[in-house]
């Protein structure tokens, strides 16, 4: 009776109370296979698949006819690493089960990529009996995979009608409406799988994820430690707990979080590359060689593979071994490069667009009819990334009128709103046919979505670099906002690019000579700006502000009708999460050793330099 009250409560979901019923079972009656099998079931469920898998054995031994058991079992031995265990389990289950071997099938065919063959043999399932949730949920991953984000979501609606305390779709569901941006409505949706069963880790990994990623970073470090709390194998909310701890300054808490995941996932490189990317972090002799032996061990993930790379080029640059530094850097750039999509033709092809949409006529009818929100809150710093935008947004976020926001995406969803299939209308040029009306709605619902950002004070920065090509939109839409152009030697800006990988985005970083291409339209896009709306972006250097801080601090709180104040100068002071590579560098008193950092790479750089030579011919050579 113990054992099916565990059962019923299962099946409705309540894992916590289950698996108090179900071990009771289990103590009562050891050689029962069913509590054995349900009691495996609900800690994996629950994210436990260490505790599962004696229970699940137990039910395989039990009960050695039963698909069902060597497929549970096969699943928590591939959670717990034992991926040779979890092979024979599956093998046995697919011996035993038709359905069990199809599903096993689809799953391996998904996880080496053959995604058609894989979503064939899922909807064969589906036909089957279209009850089967985890053939579902296999198509929604599928969907995911392609980026179609919103027919995973109408299948994941689907499965939570179907098993509505299945925690697992409600994850998916979650990500699925995360990657259309909605990110109120994602972190609804994991607070509701978080009340299902507040002891699943994964429920309490997620949603600390997405706190971060909505910029509630502090509320995050709970949920991510509740997580390690619950799972101490929880080897991503470690990783997340290292970043979220980085953004709020916690240097050394941040490095001891890196340091547990390390231990657990040692051939995990996204971990190493994490500490590297603290940028003042050194690693030993030990450490270095441990990860020259990684780097090249048979069956490594590319993904590893390159994180490796690019911290051993830290680590031996570091050391002054620029050579060695640089074979890795071209190591692991050439290698992402293979993997992402980029093409300059087409960047080119979208700016020239830019360009004769927003040309000087337009920007001035705009100006002549008023239209735009009238709103001067925005201050947005452009450019390439690595040119001192976090230094610029650290000195303005010092200010008492400024909040210091991040890399906001929201700019460029509020571009694809100009898109509208059915009025045969297309970003850029279809902003022409808006009426003034629409245009200045658009400036409203950027300032709209930008508000959970913020703090309170009147002006608040936005530092997505990419925004340079977005400088019309934001003179059409926000006519009063401040664009600082965030400037840096055009070597030191490239060689900074390649020299970091990047989370995403940023394609155009991985080869030096489409670095250098990019770099030159970004020159001549702002060159563009310049003569069709005079004076209306601030250029600041660099290597000015290195060399005269305050004269250049009076400069940009001047060009913002800001009033002065000493803290932008002492920039270094404020307590602020910063969520860009750069975090840990603003938090020291300025300093001038980027400056001509591209000189140590010199003889490995010809097809930059080569590239970069029409605008160094303008510039003069950096010595």
């Amino acid at each position: 009776f113990i054992a099916l009250l565990g059962t019923i409560l299962a099946r409705r979901d309540d894992l916590h109370e289950a698996e108090s019923y179900l071990r009771r079972a289990v103590q009562i009656a050891p050689a029962y296979p069913k509590a054995n099998e349900e009691l495996g079931s609900v800690l994996l469920n629950r994210g436990k698949p260490l505790e599962a898998i004696p229970f699940l054995r137990k039910a395989t031994e039990l009960s050695p006819s039963s698909a069902e058991c060597f497929f549970k079992l096969g699943g928590a031995l591939k959670l717990a690493g034992d991926n040779d265990g979890a092979a024979a389990a599956f093998a046995q289950s697919q011996r035993l089960s038709p359905s069990k071997a199809k599903l096993e099938e689809a799953s391996r065919l998904f996880a080496a990529k053959k995604f058609r063959e894989a979503e064939k043999l899922a909807q064969e399932l589906i036909l089957e009996n279209p009850r089967d949730v985890n053939a579902a949920l296999l198509l929604s991953k599928i969907a995911m995979d392609a980026s179609c984000y919103a027919d995973a979501e109408t299948l994941l609606r689907r499965i939570t009608r179907i098993a509505p305390r299945f925690i697992t779709a409600w994850h998916e569901l979650a990500a699925a409406v995360k990657e259309q941006h909605r990110m109120e409505e994602t972190l609804e949706i994991l607070a509701h799988a978080l009340s299902l069963d507040e002891g699943n880790s994964e429920s309490h990994y997620r949603y600390a994820a997405a706190l971060a990623t909505a910029g509630k970073t502090l509320e995050s470090v709970e949920y991510y430690e509740k997580a390690i709390d619950l799972n101490p194998q929880q080897v991503g909310a470690l990783v997340g707990l290292g970043h979220v701890l980085k953004t709020l300054g916690n240097y050394d808490e941040g490095i001891e979080a890196y340091q547990r995941a390390r231990a657990l996932k040692p051939n995990f490189g996204e971990i190493v590359f994490s500490l590297s990317n603290l940028k003042t972090y050194r690693f030993s002799d030990q450490d270095i060689d441990d990860m020259l032996h990684r780097v090249d061990q048979e069956g490594l993930s590319l993904d590893s593979e390159v994180h490796f790379s690019f911290t051993l080029a830290k680590a031996f640059e570091d050391r002054k071994e620029f050579d060695r530094a640089f074979e890795f850097y071209h190591r692991g750039n050439t290698k992402h490069r293979g993997t992402i999509a980029y093409d300059p033709v087409q960047t080119a092809i979208t700016h020239q667009k830019i360009k004769d949409t927003f040309d000087e006529g337009f920007l001035r009818e705009l100006k002549d009819k008023g239209v735009g929100e009238k709103q001067p809150d925005p201050i947005f710093i452009v450019g390439l990334p690595r040119s001192g935008s976090t230094l610029l947004e650290q000195i303005l976020a010092s200010h008492s009128l400024v909040d210091g926001t991040s890399e906001l995406p929201d700019l460029g969803r509020i571009s694809n709103l100009i898109t509208d299939r059915e009025k045969g209308r297309q970003y850029p040029e279809g902003i022409q046919d808006m009426a003034p009306s629409e245009i200045t709605g658009l400036g409203l619902e950027y300032l709209n979505r930008t508000r959970r950002h913020r703090e309170g004070a009147p002006y608040f920065t936005d530092k997505m670099p990419n925004n340079f090509a977005h400088i019309g939109l934001i003179l059409a839409t926000m006519p009063n906002a401040k664009i600082i152009d965030a400037r840096r030697y055009p070597l030191d800006s490239c060689i900074g690019c390649y020299k970091q990988h990047f989370a995403r985005g940023q394609t155009y970083t991985y080869d030096l000579f489409e670095l250098a291409e990019f770099y030159l339209e970004y020159d001549e896009m702002m060159s563009h700006w310049q003569k069709v709306a005079p004076d209306r972006v601030l250029r600041v250097q660099y290597e000015d502000v290195v060399n005269e801080l305050e004269d250049q601090v009076r400069r940009i709180l001047d060009y913002c009708k800001l009033p002065y104040e000493k803290g932008c100068v002492d920039f270094h002071q404020t307590k602020r999460a910063v969520r860009t590579a750069s975090s840990e560098q603003v938090r020291q008193p300025i300093y001038s050793g980027s400056i001509g950092t591209w000189q140590r790479f010199e003889n490995h750089i010809t097809s930059l330099i080569e590239g970069l030579e029409p605008l160094l011919a303008k510039t003069g050579k950096q010595t």
